[in-house]
């Protein structure tokens, strides 16, 4: 049996060292998929911004936010000297009216033209925003299981490694239904890290149990204060990040040493995407408050420092490391 880590991440002696693996998201400058979400920065400015960093690749970001055109959007990333990771792609996979493939298929296309390795899924509910959703019955869940491994089969036999991401106010959000997933599908997982914890899961016991699942990892930081209102209902998730409750990493509540070690450990060779959820109100100021490239920057130098601290590669034993293929 092969397990999705070993598929999507070669072994551990074959590893680049994490500071060539760190990657930039567009959502840490605040461009998002959400309607009103924000003040969005052009492209031009959050690559350049990415490049002056010294970050060596992206994720695409929303559909509109690079060309639409596979050949374009290569090309719009090599002018800024950044590869290609991946894309998170939110689909409806529980509606029986409902194929989620031909946008799969869309979006593969653009991921193969840039030499991208993953396709990162997403859950979706069908409404707008993450701040509410369905409860599935058992057809639901297990036509989203069923849609999962066929969207894993278009991955694979286009190249590309297909994970699904557990993410606050979509169909598989929570600690729970991100183990059913794992349990009852073949398809590898994005291990977010701050959407696991919002989502009342627990992102390093993941990250321990399971490092033979995961084949790519968004590194956030969150506040466990404000994660705790989301979870409660006292504050929407939009509401939770317009007050601060993504920060840089090593400003919050997330274990990112333990994670990285967990990871690095059991021979991960993956991208680290740096994501802050962030919403802008308006074009940032360099060096205050709210600048994505002083949050972007801090969140660097803590996960340098980390990568530097973590065991050897293959020197943690954790459970979980065949648990593909089901």
């Amino acid at each position: 049996m092969t397990t999705v880590g070993t598929e999507a991440t070669s072994s551990a002696g074959d590893a680049a060292p994490v500071a060539k693996r760190i990657a930039g998201a567009p959502i840490s400058w605040g461009v998002c998929e959400v309607p009103g979400w924000g003040y969005q920065l052009a492209p031009e400015v959050v690559l350049r911004q990415m490049r002056e960093l010294g970050l060596a690749a992206t994720e695409f970001g929303p559909d509109g936010f690079l060309p639409d055109d596979p050949r374009a959007k290569a090309a719009v990333l090599a002018e800024y000297g950044l590869a290609a990771v991946g894309q998170f792609v939110p689909v409806v996979l529980h509606d029986p009216s409902h194929d989620p493939l031909p946008e799969v298929e869309r979006a593969v296309a653009g991921l193969v033209a840039a030499r991208a390795s993953t396709i990162v899924i997403a859950a979706a509910t069908g409404r707008v925003g993450y701040d509410d959703r369905p409860v599935l019955d058992r057809s639901g869940w297990a036509l989203l299981l069923r849609n999962l491994d066929r969207i894993t089969d278009v991955a694979t036999a286009s190249g590309l490694v297909a994970t699904l991401h557990p993410h606050v106010g979509t169909m598989v959000e929570s600690g729970q239904e991100t183990q059913r997933v794992l349990a009852d599908s073949r398809i590898g997982l994005c291990l977010d890290t701050g959407h696991l914890l919002i989502g009342g899961g627990d992102p390093v016991a993941i990250s321990q149990r399971h490092p033979g699942r995961i084949a790519h990892t968004h590194l956030k930081d969150v506040r466990l204060d404000w994660a705790r209102r989301v979870q409660s209902g006292e504050a929407t998730y939009t509401e939770a990040v317009a007050g601060g409750m993504y920060v840089p990493l090593g400003r919050g509540d997330v274990d990112i040493q333990a994670i990285v070690a967990a990871l690095e450990g059991n021979g991960y060779a993956g991208w680290y995407v740096l994501e802050q959820d962030t919403i802008l109100s308006g074009s940032p100021v360099a060096g205050a408050a709210g600048d994505p490239v002083a949050d972007v920057r801090t969140s660097m130098a803590h996960l340098g420092a980390v990568a530097g601290a973590v065991p050897a590669a293959g020197s943690v034993v954790t459970e979980g490391r065949t648990d593909a293929g089901r």
